[in-house]
C-alpha cells in the first residue's frame, strides 16, 4: 500500500518562504512522478508543479513559476516543494501525489494522494 505524507505547512507573513516535504511509503518512489496540488476554499484542486521520476523534469502552473522549486530525494522517498515569495493567494492546503504520467497535470493522471498540509500567507 502506498502512502504519502505531507509537513511542513504553517502560518507565513508575505513574501516568506516555506518548504513543504512528503515522504512515500510502499511501492517504488523512483518510478513514480510526482506532483504538488494545492486547493483553496471554494476553489477546486488545482496543479503546482510536478517531477519527473528522475528529477531531470520539472513543470510548473503559471502562478508559481519562478518563485517555488520542485525537487526529489529518491534514496529518502521524498520530494519537496520549495515556496519563496509567498503571496496570500498562495493560502491553500496543498497535497503530494504519486503517479506515473510525466507532465500531467491533472488530478486524474495521479494515483496516490497524501492528506494535505495547510499553508496559510498572512499579507
Amino acid at each position: 500500500q502506498v502512502q504519502l505524507v505531507e509537513s511542513g505547512g504553517g502560518l507565513v507573513q508575505a513574501e516568506g518562504s516555506l518548504r513543504l516535504a512528503c515522504v512515500v511509503s510502499g511501492g517504488t518512489f523512483s518510478s513514480y512522478v510526482m506532483g504538488w496540488f494545492r486547493q483553496a476554499p471554494g476553489k477546486e484542486r488545482e496543479f503546482v508543479a510536478g517531477i519527473s521520476w528522475s528529477g531531470g523534469y520539472t513543470d510548473y502552473s503559471d502562478s508559481v513559476e519562478g518563485r517555488f522549486t520542485i525537487f526529489r530525494d529518491n534514496a529518502k522517498k521524498m520530494v519537496y516543494l520549495q515556496m519563496n515569495g509567498l503571496k496570500f493567494e498562495d493560502t491553500a492546503v496543498y497535497y503530494c501525489a504519486a503517479g506515473r504520467r510525466t507532465g500531467a497535470r491533472l488530478a486524474s493522471g495521479y494515483d496516490y494522494w497524501g492528506r494535505g498540509t495547510q499553508v496559510t500567507v498572512s499579507s
